[in-house]
């Protein structure tokens, strides 16, 4: 065998360990990797997956080019924690009328610019401090932003730290602990709000300059001059979305547990709730979302596998 073959085989050991069917990639991807073998490629290369997801033995009209990419890219995504030399092919060289697109991974540091940024916007005090909350909460316990705008003054237990969402998607609730420095920020901004704004017409914890609920698309739009402003993902080719920062809670949390040395497998439920997520196998997505996952759950495999032999 091949090392391109003995690598696609614990790429998709590993994947399949971790809930996901890949009945594309296993077909398509044994393929790859002996058209590596073929060229001579010591790496997994952009040129090399380009040409083979592109090669001439079916229409281009057919989906046949855009699964194979797919593959090539998830492939690539892994091997780029083996072999530093990988090229992990951009989105959209092959044509698709669906591609998934991957998250923004917003730093500690790229938070906190955010934050600042927002203490900079214009028209009000009170306003600024209202998207300053608001981006910290959002990185810190990875609620959608809907749940965010939608949360009452009453969904939050100060004593006890837990903010409760109600009825979000897929008419679930569920109850989100927070740390104890948002806790203190969340106090501020109640404080705030209340003093500036007295008797409000609306029961929602965050609300505007009139006290009207936050509307989602101009949350969006202040959050991209955010980003704008504060020079976030100036570098990236990928544009960071608000989205983003949820996904970004899920793996730096599950990259700390691995640093840690924690049962990832027996914990990635316990993300599943806290995240409102109907299934388990919905958060397993965010074990593919950054490279360096792959390869700590790459390495957590080979631990287990070594032991076992």
């Amino acid at each position: 065998m091949s090392p391109f073959s003995q690598d696609v085989q614990d790429y998709l050991a590993l994947r399949r360990s971790l809930g996901h069917d890949l009945s594309d990639a296993g077909r398509l991807l044994p393929r790859f990797a002996g058209y590596l073998e073929s060229i001579g490629a010591e790496f997994v290369s952009t040129e090399a997956a380009l040409a083979w997801s592109c090669q001439p033995d079916v229409p281009a009209s057919s989906t046949v080019w855009p699964k194979r990419m797919t593959a090539a890219r998830g492939f690539a995504r892994y091997m780029a924690g083996v072999d530093a030399r990988t090229e992990v092919p951009p989105p959209g060289l092959v044509a698709s009328r669906q591609h998934w697109r991957p998250p923004f991974i917003y730093s500690n540091a790229d938070v906190l610019a955010l934050m600042g940024q927002a203490r900079l916007l214009p028209t009000s005090p009170f306003r600024a401090l209202t998207f300053e909350t608001l981006v910290g909460l959002l990185a810190t316990t990875g609620l959608r932003v809907g749940e965010a705008i939608k949360l009452g003054r009453d969904d939050i237990d100060w004593a006890e730290g837990v903010l409760f969402v109600h009825r979000s998607k897929f008419g679930k609730s569920r109850q989100v602990p927070l740390q104890q420095t948002s806790v203190t920020a969340l106090a501020l901004y109640a404080k705030e709000r209340d003093k500036l704004k007295g008797r409000l017409p609306t029961p929602n914890f965050f609300v505007s300059l009139h006290g009207t609920p936050l509307i989602y698309a101009v949350v969006g739009q202040v959050f991209r001059e955010l980003c704008a402003g504060a020079g976030v993902g100036a570098s990236s080719s990928v544009r960071p979305r608000i989205h983003d920062l949820r996904h970004s809670f899920a793996v730096h949390c599950l990259a700390q547990w691995y640093s840690e040395g924690v049962d990832v497998q027996a914990r990635l439920p316990l993300l599943s709730t806290y995240l409102g997520h109907r299934e388990p196998r919905y958060t397993y997505w965010y074990l593919s979302a950054a490279p360096e996952l792959l390869a700590h759950a790459a390495r957590r495999l080979e631990t287990a596998s070594a032991v076992t032999r």
